[in-house]
């Protein structure tokens, strides 16, 4: 997850909307990703973040999701 040029889920901004372009990670935790709708090629609309940046809430697939900062820096996003 060296590659600075890669944007994810934690960097967008409240208010705009992305698309999942990959999921970084391994077992339990990508599988819990998955298994709440991020998935490649979903669009992911960004809420509101909690006061401290923790966690972010996001409407993926109709339904409302809140997730944790170092869960978002799993999603690879454009």
């Amino acid at each position: 997850m060296g590659d600075e040029k890669m944007k994810t889920l934690r960097q967008v901004r409240i208010g705009n909307q992305v698309t999942v372009v990959k999921l970084h990670g391994e077992g339990a935790v990508r599988r819990r990703m998955m298994d709440m709708g991020l998935t490649k090629g979903i669009s992911v609309y960004v809420r509101k973040v909690a006061p401290l940046g923790d966690p972010i809430e996001v409407t993926v697939r109709g339904y409302e999701l809140s997730i944790r900062k170092e869960d978002a820096e799993r999603v690879e996003v454009e």
